[in-house]
């Protein structure tokens, strides 16, 4: 019977902790930060680059009242991330574009934490190959505060997807919000995560 106890014991699955389930984020945590400081000669390490968060955007532009589109938008959103997204409704009015305040415009979700990261990772290591042609991505989509963005024109790219949820296309906005003092921290940051970034000409 003790021999029965143990084996019983010996097949419980082990839990897995934070660092093995999130793999992006223990990396950072243990190899990235060490090696920035010393790469960029920052001695704070309050001054080094961290991803705050990953924000997804789907602009629903002519199609904001095609009932199709924002369920698939909605459904193309959840399937990626896990999250629900929040809808997103127009300021003000606006004549030329026949926009009127309060008419929803789009679809939104913030990712934070381990989903941030485990998004990010899928997005660098297995969405972005999949790419037609793909030669990398621009070094020149930072904004003045170290923000990324990246843009894709629909969303087959994503194996999350099934073909049939492909068939009505749209595309996406995904911004990498960034804490960082220059454009050049946040590209070190993300290319220790594995963003392929285009060789620059020189």
């Amino acid at each position: 019977m003790a021999d029965v106890t143990t084996a019983k014991k010996a097949a419980k699955p082990v839990k897995k902790t934070e660092a093995t389930t999130v793999r992006l984020r223990s990396d950072y945590q243990t190899k990235f930060v060490p090696q920035l400081e010393k790469e960029l000669g920052l001695k704070n390490v309050h001054q080094l680059p961290k991803l705050e968060k990953i924000v997804l955007n789907i602009g629903l532009g002519r199609s904001m009242g095609d009932k199709k589109m924002i369920e698939t938008a909605k459904n193309t959103l959840t399937k990626i991330t896990g999250q629900a997204p929040v809808e997103t409704f127009a300021k003000k009015s606006i004549a030329g574009f026949k926009l009127r305040e309060g008419n929803m415009i789009g679809l939104k979700i913030t990712l934070r934490g381990d989903k941030m990261y485990e998004f990010a990772d899928r997005l660098i290591n297995i969405v972005l190959p999949r790419l037609r042609d793909f030669h990398g991505v621009s070094g020149k989509a930072f904004d003045k505060a170290g923000n990324y963005s990246l843009g894709f024109n629909d969303q087959s790219v994503f194996p999350e997807l099934s073909f049939d949820e492909t068939t009505t296309v749209h595309g996406m906005q995904v911004i990498f919000v960034i804490k960082a003092h220059e454009q050049a921290h946040a590209k070190a940051l993300l290319t220790k995560f594995g963003m392929p970034f285009e060789k620059e000409n020189k």
